[in-house]
């Protein structure tokens, strides 16, 4: 039995990608790891101006400047740690690279700034009364375990699965090129359009949903045109050589 729900996405190219929820206990695992690297960066922090003599540059200056910076600091790593991380890496924080888990949109694309900030200034409300209380309890109610930061910025939290690695795609002058040498007369323009979309497209995804689509769509033309599956080519691989070969055979 799959031990975690799934999301359902149906894609523009009508390929349903399901995606396995995070619960309570991957993002506690992660927001613990993350929680670690905020306390030793801001411990590395105040040692720093220590070092400087920040510290021991006069009472005044102590009195005056210190609730400001460590203030400033708290702001930092407390929201824009968050907000940064999963802005440059599309969703993930270390903790969430540890927990291989994603923000996502609810539509199966990556955040943007716009969602990573939205999403982590509400964290203060999820947070109280403390040990992400709210947050908790918000997850338990709703069937896709999202918290109020994620109603907020419309984004889902899901495991990731580790992808395979995907050959670099190789034309066919070159050695080791892939081909298709099966006729691909079963396929339709509405087939070749399916796979074009996919193609021009899959560089926005995350890599997991590219992944899945590949695989998927891939399936649905072996299956349609009879071709057997090659276990020396990627499913973009074979994506590539399919377009190929209808547009070399002007069928369209």
């Amino acid at each position: 039995m799959d031990p975690f729900e799934r999301l359902t996405i149906e894609t523009p190219e009508q390929i349903a990608l399901e995606l396995p929820l995070a619960g309570v206990g991957s993002r506690f695992l992660a927001i613990a790891v993350d929680t670690l690297l905020q306390i030793a960066v801001f411990a590395a922090a105040v040692l720093v101006l220590a070092i400087f003599g920040f510290f021991t540059g006069g009472a005044w200056l102590t009195a005056c400047l210190a609730p400001v910076v460590f203030v400033f600091l708290t702001f930092c790593l407390y929201w824009g740690y968050f907000a940064y991380f999963e802005t440059i890496w599309k969703g993930q924080t270390p903790g969430k690279r540890v927990a291989h888990i994603r923000v996502i949109k609810e539509s199966g694309r990556p955040i943007n700034a716009f969602e990573a900030i939205a999403r982590n200034l509400v964290r203060a409300v999820d947070f109280l009364p403390a040990l992400y209380g709210v947050g908790i309890v918000c997850m338990l109610l709703n069937k896709r375990n999202r918290r109020l930061g994620d109603f907020v910025a419309g984004t889902v939290v899901v495991h990731e699965s580790p992808t395979e690695e995907v050959m670099p795609y190789v034309d066919d002058a070159s050695p080791g090129a892939t081909s298709v040498t099966t006729d691909v007369a079963q396929l339709a323009r509405e087939d070749l359009l399916l796979i074009e979309t996919y193609l021009q497209r899959r560089n926005d995804l995350p890599p997991y949903v590219q992944e899945s689509m590949a695989r998927k769509i891939a399936a649905k033309i072996r299956e349609k045109a009879g071709i057997a599956d090659d276990r020396r080519q990627s499913p973009d691989q074979f994506l590539e050589a399919v377009a190929r070969r209808i547009r070399e055979n002007a069928r369209f």
